[in-house]
């Protein structure tokens, strides 16, 4: 058996109607790691949203160089862009324990129309008034003692459930 590398896998490169929009993510090297997150699952653009997004040196530590292949733009009003998105017919998807939450493996997504996923805070979750604008709210079932896990780690789970029922 041999290991692969970037240089001779057989993975084929693709884009999905996805857009992930990050409500007060600040913590760079999870920065970093959305970024590869949003490459590895072919994420058509990654915004986010919030004052003072660490963009650099410390990010680039846990992006590897996925930065600069992802669409990617930083905005502080995520109210409008959730608005602009709502107006192009996207699904808007929160990744957030909520009270009418539905578990994720038991959603059928609508594959024929584009979606923003919204995933929250490192330690708030996504804000109140946000989930009031979203189409749908979706959390991962647990088993354990915790109710939360790393925002990095559910939104790779989401993603790998969402790309699955997209790529048929």
């Amino acid at each position: 058996m041999t290991q692969l590398s970037h240089s001779n896998t057989n993975f084929k490169q693709q884009s999905f109607p996805i857009t992930l929009i990050c409500d007060g993510v600040t913590n760079a090297p999870n920065i970093g790691s959305l970024f590869r997150i949003a490459d590895a699952f072919g994420v058509e653009e990654l915004i986010f949203c919030g004052h003072d997004i660490p963009i650099g040196r410390r990010m680039t530590k846990t992006s590897r160089s996925t930065e600069k292949h992802v669409n990617y733009r930083v905005e502080e009003d995520i109210e409008s862009v959730l608005s602009d998105y709502k107006s192009k017919t996207y699904q808007l998807y929160a990744l957030e324990i909520t009270d009418n939450s539905k578990v994720l493996n038991s959603l059928s997504f609508d594959t024929k129309r584009p979606m923003a996923l919204i995933i929250g805070n490192e330690n708030f979750g996504v804000s109140h008034n946000i989930l009031e604008l979203v189409d749908h709210t979706m959390h991962i079932e647990m088993y354990g003692y915790n109710s939360s896990m790393n925002v990095v780690q559910a939104t790779g789970i989401a993603l790998y459930e969402i790309t699955k029922q997209m790529n048929g």
